[in-house]
């Protein structure tokens, strides 16, 4: 216990330590919320509670990937959840005559624990500082070509890891071996240690020739070393890395609860008192994206997933968030008093990053502590549109194909039907009591090569009887490369032009070829009143063969098939069984790539990519995802998306390896009986 002055200087050292680290958490708070929106209610806060703390107290998203350093992580994430505990125990042992949660099971459970988490920590944290500090692991760093404020250059990072990383091994370090006297101390005292105490009772016998009088000092030294730490490190705890251990509850506890993944926010183009649209600066991002800085981790699993980043490219979602951090902390002060902020393309990222991305939600998805980086880009490119009007030249073939043809194509609205000569397609005018309404989409309407793919699935659903039609002259682009290059207000137009002829019709459901057609049908029409129950094309096929409404007789192939998950598909709308299901279903040997599922790698054509130019890179995205597929040994790549269709067939042709690319639906159609 304490003597009396020492319990004086600590209430001192706990109030100077609560005043300046108030005022430090509350310029973070009114930095976050410089960012736009309001919060969430109380009642929201109370629903989403649980999911939220289940979310941060599991780790969920960490085990994703790096399986060695996750557990290292979760070491001493739960060890230092635990400590909350712990520092609150020994507080109170310090100032009275009492054994925290007494002697018996319950008590000794918890020395336990707090023995056994105090070592895990320790270990834990060495491991990590030996992985950056000694090994120098490359994960942690970025390339040359991106762009990074000056005191992440000067080597911010690395000191912030090294405070951290210290502060945490000496907190924990001074608690064992205050609580190894003390257990030394009681063993002189009565003859017995404390077998609850495994490790801390192994050190205590390293004192065991010291008096009474020196037990006691080393006792008071661990108690004041360990919680003195924690005093001193709360007003510097806003600023540094390990903030991340409050601000990922925050993020998982107030993000908004989106229909998929990557559905972004609409602008409100009604309110005439609106000036600028999109994110020029910090103070433009919803406040939830400015925590996101605070969130940060700093791990760069985001960039580990980044198909633009992994090719070569300036993007590196890691470094945006970074960047955020320490403009933010460098600016505290006049940021949270209301000071104007640079704009971002100045020092968060460079214009070749943010026109690389390629809007996959790979960071987003990867995340552990559920920062967003993918949004603030696509915000960013809606100022640089519809603001600055200044993007990529490539863009405006497509832009103005959409508005005038309702196509990024480019080619007249009257040839959308071509695909279909000779073949029995019906149209809502000829069919108005179908049961499915088919949305062909632009690429099987105008591309040579995805037309295939449509002529597939019609010769499939008419083997099945199915009762279907298409909108034909009345279908138009649904306006996701608009929306996803910055071009907001010409989606928003197409978005309302769209729904208008779908509830003129009134579809029961809705079967698309294309996963950014079905994302953005189902999921983000919903924002402009447009509901609709939308399904995949391998989710039908899926269906029909397990209802054995599908014949297959086989075509005497007999090849290794290899599926790529269109990331619309799998990440963003959680598609992954019924395209392997519909594979099955017809007979083939399916064998996975390295990267598949919801962690599916990019095939570079999302984001607009497919309508512009790729930026410079040490190698094509949609280059690499076909090397990582003919690695498997696969004659065929399967796939799901007429975009991944052009891409890998692209690559594919330059390769000049004699794989062959199919979708789906075509390699069902082949297998009719």
């Amino acid at each position: 216990m304490l003597t009396l002055v020492e319990k004086v200087l600590f209430v001192v050292a706990v109030g100077a330590a609560l005043y300046f680290g108030y005022v430090h958490f509350n310029r973070v708070y009114q930095v976050i919320r410089r960012g736009k929106g309001e919060l969430p209610g109380r009642g929201e806060l109370v629903r989403r509670l649980v999911g939220a703390g289940i979310e941060w107290l599991s780790l969920r998203p960490v085990w994703k990937t790096r399986t060695v350093s996750s557990i290292f992580h979760a070491l001493i994430a739960w060890g230092f959840v635990f400590y909350f505990l712990v520092n609150l125990g020994d507080v109170i042992q310090g100032f009275f005559p009492v054994r925290f949660l007494g002697d018996g099971p319950i008590g000794a459970a918890y020395r336990f624990l707090a023995d056994v988490l105090t070592l895990a920590v320790m270990i834990g944290m060495l491991y990590f500082l030996l992985r950056r500090f000694v090994f120098h692991s490359e994960a942690l760093t970025y390339r040359d070509n991106v762009m990074l404020v000056d005191k992440v250059k000067q080597g911010g990072i690395r000191r912030d890891s090294l405070i951290v990383g210290l502060f945490i091994l000496f907190h924990v370090g001074f608690r064992m071996l205050g609580e190894s006297f003390t257990i030394a101390l009681h063993r002189l005292q009565t003859g017995i240690g404390d077998p609850a105490q495994p490790f801390g009772s192994l050190l205590s016998f390293a004192w065991g020739g010291l008096p009474e009088g020196a037990l006691r000092v080393g006792q008071h030294v661990g108690w004041w070393g360990a919680l003195g730490l924690i005093l001193a490190f709360i007003p510097y705890f806003p600023y540094t890395k390990h903030f991340h251990l409050i601000m990922a509850g925050v993020n998982f506890l107030t993000k908004p609860q989106r229909t998929s993944l990557g559905t972004l926010e609409p602008e409100n183009f009604e309110d005439e008192t609106v000036e600028a649209f999109g994110v020029q600066k910090l103070e433009d991002l919803p406040w939830t994206h400015l925590a996101d800085a605070y969130a940060c981790i700093m791990c760069n699993r985001c960039q580990d997933v980044c198909p633009a980043y992994v090719t070569g490219k300036e993007l590196s979602p890691a470094a945006l968030e970074v960047n955020k951090r320490y403009y933010l902390n460098e600016h505290m002060a006049e940021i949270a008093d209301g000071g104007e902020t640079i704009p971002l393309l100045n020092f968060a990222m460079s214009e070749s990053a943010m026109w690389a991305c390629t809007a996959c939600g790979a960071c987003v998805d990867i995340c552990p502590v559920g920062n967003e980086p993918m949004f603030d880009i696509l915000y960013m490119r809606r100022h640089q549109v519809l603001v600055e009007n200044d993007f990529p030249k490539e863009l405006k073939t497509a832009f103005r194909g959409m508005e005038r043809n309702g196509n990024p194509w480019n080619q007249s609205s009257g040839d959308r039907m071509n695909w279909a000569d000779g073949l029995a397609i019906p149209t809502v005018e000829d069919n108005p009591d179908f049961e499915l309404l088919w949305w062909v989409g632009c690429a099987p309407s105008y591309d040579p090569r995805a037309q295939q793919t449509a002529q597939a699935l019609a010769k499939v659903l008419n083997h099945a009887g199915v009762n279907y039609a298409i909108l034909g002259e009345l279908e138009s682009c649904t306006g996701d490369a608009a929306r996803r290059a910055g071009n907001e207000y010409l989606f928003y137009e197409m978005a309302k032009a769209n729904i208008e002829t779908l509830n003129e019709v009134a579809p029961k459901r809705i079967v698309t070829t294309c996963p950014h057609c079905l994302h953005t049908l189902g999921k983000e029409y919903g924002q402009f009143g447009g509901h609709y129950d939308v399904i995949h094309h391998t989710q039908l096929l899926s269906e029909l063969t397990a209802a054995k409404k599908i014949q297959v007789t086989g075509n005497g192939e007999s090849d290794t098939i290899t599926f790529h998950d269109p990331c619309y598909l799998g990440r963003h709308n959680g598609i992954v069984d019924a395209p392997r299901s519909a594979l099955a279903g017809i007979g083939v040997s399916v064998v996975e790539m390295p990267r598949h599922g919801s962690q599916s790698f990019c095939c570079g054509a999302g984001g607009a990519q497919m309508w512009k130019e790729e930026e410079h890179g040490d190698e094509s995205v949609n280059a690499a995802r076909y090397a990582e597929a003919k690695a498997t040994g696969a004659e065929t790549i399967a796939v799901g998306c007429p975009f991944c269709l052009t891409m890998l067939t692209d690559a594919a042709t330059t390769a000049g390896e004699g794989v062959t690319v199919k979708d789906v639906a075509e390699l069902v159609a082949e297998r009719l009986g």
